[in-house]
Protein backbone atom coordinates (compact mmCIF):
# COMPACT_ATOMS: atom_id res chain seq x y z
CA UNK A 1 0.00 0.00 0.00
CA UNK A 2 2.82 2.41 0.87
CA UNK A 3 4.48 1.84 -2.52
CA UNK A 4 1.19 2.49 -4.31
CA UNK A 5 0.70 5.77 -2.42
CA UNK A 6 4.22 6.86 -3.39
CA UNK A 7 3.49 6.18 -7.06
CA UNK A 8 0.18 8.07 -6.84
CA UNK A 9 1.64 11.21 -5.26
CA UNK A 10 4.69 11.21 -7.55
CA UNK A 11 2.44 11.00 -10.61
CA UNK A 12 0.16 13.71 -9.20
CA UNK A 13 3.02 16.14 -8.61
CA UNK A 14 4.49 15.67 -12.08
CA UNK A 15 1.03 16.04 -13.65
CA UNK A 16 0.30 19.23 -11.70
CA UNK A 17 3.67 20.84 -12.45
CA UNK A 18 3.31 19.95 -16.12
CA UNK A 19 -0.10 21.61 -16.18
CA UNK A 20 1.31 24.71 -14.48
CA UNK A 21 3.90 25.06 -17.24
CA UNK A 22 1.27 24.53 -19.94
CA UNK A 23 -1.16 27.10 -18.49
CA UNK A 24 1.51 29.76 -18.06
CA UNK A 25 2.82 29.42 -21.61
CA UNK A 26 -0.63 29.08 -23.19
CA UNK A 27 -2.27 32.03 -21.38
CA UNK A 28 0.82 34.09 -20.51
CA UNK A 29 -0.69 37.60 -20.74
CA UNK A 30 -4.38 36.86 -20.13
CA UNK A 31 -5.90 38.88 -17.25
CA UNK A 32 -7.48 36.56 -14.68
CA UNK A 33 -10.60 37.86 -12.92
CA UNK A 34 -12.70 36.13 -10.29
CA UNK A 35 -16.40 36.58 -9.58
CA UNK A 36 -15.70 38.77 -6.52
CA UNK A 37 -12.31 40.41 -7.23
CA UNK A 38 -10.32 42.13 -4.51
CA UNK A 39 -7.04 44.12 -4.49
CA UNK A 40 -3.79 42.15 -4.51
CA UNK A 41 -3.00 42.55 -0.80
CA UNK A 42 -6.44 41.30 0.25
CA UNK A 43 -6.22 38.43 -2.24
CA UNK A 44 -2.84 37.31 -0.92
CA UNK A 45 -4.07 37.64 2.67
CA UNK A 46 -7.10 35.45 1.86
CA UNK A 47 -4.92 32.92 0.04
CA UNK A 48 -2.20 32.86 2.70
CA UNK A 49 -4.48 32.44 5.69
CA UNK A 50 -6.94 30.12 3.95
CA UNK A 51 -4.26 28.03 2.25
CA UNK A 52 -2.24 27.42 5.40
CA UNK A 53 -3.37 26.07 8.72
CA UNK A 54 -2.25 25.60 12.29
CA UNK A 55 0.62 23.30 11.24
CA UNK A 56 2.53 26.37 10.07
CA UNK A 57 2.58 27.65 13.65
CA UNK A 58 2.86 24.42 15.59
CA UNK A 59 4.95 22.02 13.49
CA UNK A 60 8.42 23.57 12.93
CA UNK A 61 9.86 23.56 16.46
CA UNK A 62 9.04 19.86 16.69
CA UNK A 63 10.37 19.08 13.20
CA UNK A 64 13.78 20.80 13.29
CA UNK A 65 15.33 18.13 15.57
CA UNK A 66 14.15 15.38 13.21
CA UNK A 67 15.61 17.10 10.16
CA UNK A 68 18.87 17.71 12.02
CA UNK A 69 19.22 14.06 13.08
CA UNK A 70 20.82 12.79 9.88
CA UNK A 71 22.18 9.71 11.65
CA UNK A 72 18.66 8.32 11.90
CA UNK A 73 17.31 10.22 8.87
CA UNK A 74 20.13 10.30 6.30
CA UNK A 75 17.74 11.45 3.55
CA UNK A 76 17.84 14.93 5.13
CA UNK A 77 21.62 15.16 4.98
CA UNK A 78 21.81 17.07 1.68
CA UNK A 79 20.97 20.43 3.31
CA UNK A 80 20.14 22.14 6.60
CA UNK A 81 16.89 21.75 8.65
CA UNK A 82 15.68 25.29 7.85
CA UNK A 83 15.89 24.69 4.10
CA UNK A 84 14.00 21.42 4.48
CA UNK A 85 11.27 23.05 6.57
CA UNK A 86 10.89 25.79 3.98
CA UNK A 87 10.82 23.19 1.21
CA UNK A 88 7.94 21.37 2.86
CA UNK A 89 5.88 24.59 3.06
CA UNK A 90 7.11 27.15 0.55
CA UNK A 91 7.61 28.25 -3.03
CA UNK A 92 7.27 25.36 -5.51
CA UNK A 93 4.22 23.74 -3.93
CA UNK A 94 2.30 27.01 -4.09
CA UNK A 95 2.22 26.30 -7.80
CA UNK A 96 -0.61 23.86 -7.01
CA UNK A 97 -2.70 26.78 -5.78
CA UNK A 98 -1.88 28.76 -8.91
CA UNK A 99 -3.06 25.87 -11.08
CA UNK A 100 -6.39 25.44 -9.32
CA UNK A 101 -7.04 29.19 -8.93
CA UNK A 102 -6.41 29.72 -12.64
CA UNK A 103 -8.55 26.71 -13.56
CA UNK A 104 -11.58 27.83 -11.56
CA UNK A 105 -11.27 31.40 -12.87
CA UNK A 106 -10.80 30.69 -16.55
CA UNK A 107 -11.55 27.07 -17.45
CA UNK A 108 -14.16 25.55 -15.11
CA UNK A 109 -16.87 28.10 -16.06
CA UNK A 110 -16.58 26.78 -19.63
CA UNK A 111 -16.29 23.02 -18.98
CA UNK A 112 -18.28 22.64 -15.71
CA UNK A 113 -16.48 19.43 -14.73
CA UNK A 114 -17.11 20.07 -11.03
CA UNK A 115 -20.85 20.36 -11.70
CA UNK A 116 -21.04 16.69 -12.70
CA UNK A 117 -23.06 15.18 -9.81
CA UNK A 118 -20.57 12.46 -8.83
CA UNK A 119 -17.61 14.85 -9.04
CA UNK A 120 -19.46 17.49 -7.03
CA UNK A 121 -20.22 15.00 -4.24
CA UNK A 122 -16.68 13.58 -4.24
CA UNK A 123 -15.10 17.03 -4.18
CA UNK A 124 -17.22 18.08 -1.23
CA UNK A 125 -16.39 14.90 0.68
CA UNK A 126 -12.73 15.89 0.22
CA UNK A 127 -13.42 19.40 1.49
CA UNK A 128 -15.31 18.23 4.58
CA UNK A 129 -12.65 15.63 5.38
CA UNK A 130 -9.83 18.14 5.07
CA UNK A 131 -11.70 20.58 7.33
CA UNK A 132 -11.84 17.92 10.01
CA UNK A 133 -8.17 17.02 9.52
CA UNK A 134 -7.20 20.66 10.12
CA UNK A 135 -9.14 20.69 13.38
CA UNK A 136 -7.62 17.36 14.45
CA UNK A 137 -4.08 18.71 13.97
CA UNK A 138 -4.93 21.64 16.20
CA UNK A 139 -6.30 19.24 18.82
CA UNK A 140 -3.22 17.01 18.75
CA UNK A 141 -0.72 19.86 19.12
CA UNK A 142 -2.51 21.88 21.80
CA UNK A 143 -0.96 20.00 24.77
CA UNK A 144 2.56 20.92 23.63
CA UNK A 145 1.74 24.63 23.47
CA UNK A 146 -0.43 24.84 26.59
CA UNK A 147 1.41 22.51 29.00
CA UNK A 148 -0.25 24.34 31.89
CA UNK A 149 -3.39 22.33 31.03
CA UNK A 150 -2.88 18.62 31.67
CA UNK A 151 0.53 16.96 31.55
CA UNK A 152 1.82 18.61 28.37
CA UNK A 153 1.32 15.47 26.27
CA UNK A 154 -2.20 14.11 26.73
CA UNK A 155 -5.29 15.55 25.05
CA UNK A 156 -7.67 16.29 27.91
CA UNK A 157 -11.30 17.41 27.97
CA UNK A 158 -10.39 21.12 27.97
CA UNK A 159 -8.66 20.76 24.60
CA UNK A 160 -11.73 19.11 23.08
CA UNK A 161 -13.81 22.05 24.33
CA UNK A 162 -11.35 24.54 22.77
CA UNK A 163 -11.49 22.77 19.39
CA UNK A 164 -15.29 22.55 19.57
CA UNK A 165 -15.47 26.31 20.18
CA UNK A 166 -13.09 26.98 17.28
CA UNK A 167 -15.27 24.92 14.92
CA UNK A 168 -18.33 26.74 16.25
CA UNK A 169 -16.72 30.14 15.61
CA UNK A 170 -15.76 29.10 12.06
CA UNK A 171 -19.27 27.85 11.31
CA UNK A 172 -20.73 31.14 12.52
CA UNK A 173 -18.27 33.29 10.57
CA UNK A 174 -18.99 31.30 7.40
CA UNK A 175 -22.58 32.62 7.43
CA UNK A 176 -21.49 35.91 5.81
CA UNK A 177 -18.67 36.49 3.31
CA UNK A 178 -17.83 39.84 4.90
CA UNK A 179 -16.02 37.89 7.63
CA UNK A 180 -13.56 36.52 5.04
CA UNK A 181 -11.79 39.84 4.55
CA UNK A 182 -11.84 40.61 8.29
CA UNK A 183 -10.46 37.19 9.24
CA UNK A 184 -7.88 37.02 6.46
CA UNK A 185 -6.41 40.50 6.88
CA UNK A 186 -6.65 40.22 10.68
CA UNK A 187 -4.91 36.83 10.67
CA UNK A 188 -2.17 38.21 8.45
CA UNK A 189 -1.45 41.13 10.77
CA UNK A 190 -1.54 38.84 13.82
CA UNK A 191 0.97 36.55 12.13
CA UNK A 192 3.24 39.50 11.31
CA UNK A 193 2.90 40.66 14.92
CA UNK A 194 3.86 37.20 16.20
CA UNK A 195 6.97 37.20 14.02
CA UNK A 196 7.94 40.65 15.28
CA UNK A 197 7.36 39.63 18.92
CA UNK A 198 9.47 36.49 18.66
CA UNK A 199 12.17 38.31 16.70
CA UNK A 200 12.42 40.96 19.42
CA UNK A 201 12.35 38.56 22.38
CA UNK A 202 14.82 36.23 20.68
CA UNK A 203 17.27 39.15 20.26
CA UNK A 204 17.88 38.11 16.68
CA UNK A 205 18.58 41.52 15.16
CA UNK A 206 18.62 42.33 11.46
CA UNK A 207 22.03 40.82 10.79
CA UNK A 208 21.14 37.72 12.78
CA UNK A 209 17.93 37.31 10.81
CA UNK A 210 19.75 37.80 7.52
CA UNK A 211 22.36 35.22 8.51
CA UNK A 212 19.71 32.68 9.44
CA UNK A 213 17.69 33.40 6.30
CA UNK A 214 20.74 32.55 4.20
CA UNK A 215 20.23 28.89 5.14
CA UNK A 216 17.12 28.81 2.96
CA UNK A 217 19.43 28.98 -0.05
CA UNK A 218 19.90 25.25 0.55
CA UNK A 219 16.35 24.74 -0.68
CA UNK A 220 16.83 26.53 -4.00
CA UNK A 221 20.13 24.79 -4.76
CA UNK A 222 18.39 21.45 -4.15
CA UNK A 223 14.98 22.32 -5.57
CA UNK A 224 14.80 19.15 -7.65
CA UNK A 225 15.03 16.97 -4.53
CA UNK A 226 11.72 18.31 -3.22
CA UNK A 227 9.66 17.36 -6.28
CA UNK A 228 9.39 13.63 -5.53
CA UNK A 229 8.90 12.46 -1.89
CA UNK A 230 12.10 12.28 0.14
CA UNK A 231 10.52 9.80 2.55
CA UNK A 232 7.16 8.87 4.06
CA UNK A 233 6.93 12.10 6.07
CA UNK A 234 7.54 14.31 3.03
CA UNK A 235 4.99 12.16 1.20
CA UNK A 236 2.48 12.93 3.97
CA UNK A 237 3.10 16.66 3.41
CA UNK A 238 2.62 16.38 -0.34
CA UNK A 239 -0.65 14.47 0.05
CA UNK A 240 -1.71 17.16 2.50
CA UNK A 241 -0.98 19.91 -0.04
CA UNK A 242 -2.89 18.01 -2.71
CA UNK A 243 -5.86 17.55 -0.39
CA UNK A 244 -5.98 21.34 0.01
CA UNK A 245 -5.25 22.31 -3.57
CA UNK A 246 -8.58 21.97 -5.36
CA UNK A 247 -10.72 23.49 -2.64
CA UNK A 248 -8.36 26.39 -1.95
CA UNK A 249 -8.20 27.14 -5.66
CA UNK A 250 -11.99 26.90 -5.90
CA UNK A 251 -12.42 29.29 -2.98
CA UNK A 252 -9.66 31.84 -3.69
CA UNK A 253 -10.32 31.97 -7.45
CA UNK A 254 -13.38 34.13 -6.83
CA UNK A 255 -11.13 36.86 -5.37
CA UNK A 256 -8.50 37.11 -8.14
CA UNK A 257 -8.32 40.77 -9.15
CA UNK A 258 -7.21 41.00 -12.77
CA UNK A 259 -3.61 39.76 -12.55
CA UNK A 260 -2.16 38.40 -15.77
CA UNK A 261 -1.47 34.67 -15.70
CA UNK A 262 2.31 35.10 -15.42
CA UNK A 263 1.92 37.63 -12.61
CA UNK A 264 -0.57 35.40 -10.77
CA UNK A 265 1.96 32.56 -10.78
CA UNK A 266 4.77 34.85 -9.65
CA UNK A 267 2.61 36.33 -6.89
CA UNK A 268 1.62 32.92 -5.56
CA UNK A 269 5.16 31.53 -5.62
CA UNK A 270 6.97 34.53 -4.16
CA UNK A 271 4.71 36.65 -1.94
CA UNK A 272 3.54 33.93 0.50
CA UNK A 273 7.07 32.47 0.61
CA UNK A 274 8.55 35.67 2.05
CA UNK A 275 6.70 35.60 5.41
CA UNK A 276 7.17 31.83 5.54
CA UNK A 277 10.92 32.22 5.14
CA UNK A 278 11.10 34.89 7.84
CA UNK A 279 8.87 32.92 10.23
CA UNK A 280 10.85 29.70 9.87
CA UNK A 281 14.12 31.62 10.24
CA UNK A 282 12.98 33.14 13.54
CA UNK A 283 11.90 29.72 14.81
CA UNK A 284 15.17 28.17 13.63
CA UNK A 285 17.04 30.77 15.68
CA UNK A 286 15.05 29.67 18.74
CA UNK A 287 15.84 26.02 17.98
CA UNK A 288 19.59 26.42 17.38
CA UNK A 289 20.02 28.65 20.43
CA UNK A 290 17.73 26.54 22.64
CA UNK A 291 15.51 29.53 23.51
CA UNK A 292 12.32 28.54 25.35
CA UNK A 293 8.92 29.64 24.08
CA UNK A 294 7.16 28.85 27.37
CA UNK A 295 4.67 31.37 28.71
CA UNK A 296 3.82 34.46 26.64
CA UNK A 297 5.19 33.15 23.35
CA UNK A 298 3.29 29.86 23.57
CA UNK A 299 0.09 31.77 24.31
CA UNK A 300 0.75 34.10 21.36
CA UNK A 301 1.37 31.13 19.06
CA UNK A 302 -1.87 29.47 20.17
CA UNK A 303 -3.83 32.70 19.57
CA UNK A 304 -2.46 33.00 16.03
CA UNK A 305 -3.01 29.27 15.51
CA UNK A 306 -6.65 29.66 16.55
CA UNK A 307 -7.21 32.50 14.06
CA UNK A 308 -5.59 30.44 11.29
CA UNK A 309 -7.83 27.47 12.05
CA UNK A 310 -10.98 29.60 12.18
CA UNK A 311 -10.00 31.30 8.92
CA UNK A 312 -9.26 28.02 7.13
CA UNK A 313 -12.42 26.30 8.37
CA UNK A 314 -14.52 29.35 7.54
CA UNK A 315 -13.31 29.25 3.93
CA UNK A 316 -13.89 25.54 3.52
CA UNK A 317 -17.26 25.42 5.29
CA UNK A 318 -18.47 28.24 3.05
CA UNK A 319 -17.21 26.39 -0.02
CA UNK A 320 -18.82 23.01 0.57
CA UNK A 321 -22.00 24.62 1.93
CA UNK A 322 -22.39 26.64 -1.28
CA UNK A 323 -21.57 23.63 -3.44
CA UNK A 324 -24.14 21.41 -1.70
CA UNK A 325 -26.74 24.18 -1.27
CA UNK A 326 -26.50 23.90 2.51
CA UNK A 327 -27.15 27.56 3.09
CA UNK A 328 -28.55 29.74 5.84
CA UNK A 329 -31.30 30.84 3.46
CA UNK A 330 -32.41 27.23 3.04
CA UNK A 331 -32.01 25.88 6.60
CA UNK A 332 -31.77 28.98 8.77
CA UNK A 333 -28.66 30.17 10.58
CA UNK A 334 -29.15 28.01 13.68
CA UNK A 335 -29.51 24.66 11.89
CA UNK A 336 -26.77 25.60 9.42
CA UNK A 337 -24.35 26.13 12.31
CA UNK A 338 -25.49 23.09 14.30
CA UNK A 339 -25.20 20.77 11.30
CA UNK A 340 -21.74 21.94 10.29
CA UNK A 341 -20.38 21.77 13.84
CA UNK A 342 -21.76 18.27 14.39
CA UNK A 343 -20.29 16.87 11.17
CA UNK A 344 -16.87 18.50 11.53
CA UNK A 345 -16.41 17.74 15.21
CA UNK A 346 -17.36 14.11 14.63
CA UNK A 347 -14.89 13.74 11.76
CA UNK A 348 -12.22 15.51 13.82
CA UNK A 349 -12.50 12.74 16.40
CA UNK A 350 -12.15 10.11 13.64
CA UNK A 351 -8.92 11.72 12.38
CA UNK A 352 -7.65 11.98 15.96
CA UNK A 353 -8.24 8.23 16.42
CA UNK A 354 -6.50 7.45 13.06
CA UNK A 355 -9.66 6.02 11.51
CA UNK A 356 -9.14 8.48 8.65
CA UNK A 357 -5.86 9.58 7.04
CA UNK A 358 -5.09 12.62 4.94
CA UNK A 359 -3.14 10.44 2.47
CA UNK A 360 -6.39 8.82 1.35
CA UNK A 361 -7.98 12.20 0.71
CA UNK A 362 -4.90 13.39 -1.20
CA UNK A 363 -5.02 10.27 -3.38
CA UNK A 364 -8.65 11.02 -4.25
CA UNK A 365 -7.62 14.55 -5.28
CA UNK A 366 -4.93 13.17 -7.61
CA UNK A 367 -7.65 11.02 -9.22
CA UNK A 368 -9.87 14.11 -9.63
CA UNK A 369 -6.97 15.97 -11.35
CA UNK A 370 -6.49 13.12 -13.80
CA UNK A 371 -10.21 12.70 -14.48
CA UNK A 372 -10.57 16.44 -15.15
CA UNK A 373 -7.71 16.42 -17.67
CA UNK A 374 -9.17 13.40 -19.48
CA UNK A 375 -12.64 14.97 -19.48
CA UNK A 376 -11.33 18.19 -21.04
CA UNK A 377 -9.25 16.34 -23.64
CA UNK A 378 -12.21 14.28 -24.85
CA UNK A 379 -15.10 16.74 -24.50
CA UNK A 380 -13.85 20.33 -24.34
CA UNK A 381 -10.39 20.43 -25.88
CA UNK A 382 -11.24 22.84 -28.69
CA UNK A 383 -13.23 25.16 -26.45
CA UNK A 384 -10.49 25.35 -23.83
CA UNK A 385 -7.76 25.95 -26.39
CA UNK A 386 -9.64 28.98 -27.75
CA UNK A 387 -10.03 30.70 -24.36
CA UNK A 388 -8.61 34.22 -24.48
CA UNK A 389 -10.31 35.95 -21.52
CA UNK A 390 -11.86 35.28 -18.14
CA UNK A 391 -15.65 34.74 -18.33
CA UNK A 392 -17.26 38.03 -19.48
CA UNK A 393 -19.55 38.12 -16.44
CA UNK A 394 -16.47 38.43 -14.18
CA UNK A 395 -15.97 42.19 -14.04
CA UNK A 396 -13.02 43.90 -12.34
CA UNK A 397 -15.12 45.59 -9.67
CA UNK A 398 -13.53 45.71 -6.20
CA UNK A 399 -16.84 46.89 -4.71
CA UNK A 400 -18.59 43.56 -5.35
CA UNK A 401 -17.36 41.97 -2.14
CA UNK A 402 -19.09 44.66 -0.09
CA UNK A 403 -22.51 43.54 -1.28
CA UNK A 404 -21.86 39.76 -1.43
CA UNK A 405 -23.03 37.37 1.30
Amino acid sequence: MDAILTIIISFGILLALGLVVFCVFKWWDMPVIGVTPVPLFTFIAILFTSGLDVGLIMFPLGEFPTYANTAENPEYGFTNPLAIEFGFWGFLIWGFYFLTSFYFCAIEPRVKFFEIPFVRVLNNVVIIGTCAFTASLFLVYLPFYIPEIGDGETVVLTFYVIVFCVILAAAYSSTDIKFVRILSVGSTFLFIGLIALMWAIGDLGLFGLAGTLANIGGYFTNLHKFVIPLNAYHEFYLFWWFAWSIMIGQFTSRFVGGLKTQHLLLALLVIPSIPLAIWFSVLYHYYTNEISTAGLLNVAMVVVGVTFVINSLDSLIRLYSDNLNITTQRFGKLWYIVGNVAVLFGLTLLFKSQWLQIQWIGAVVVAIYLACVIYILFKHRDGVMTITTSPPENELDFEKIKVSH
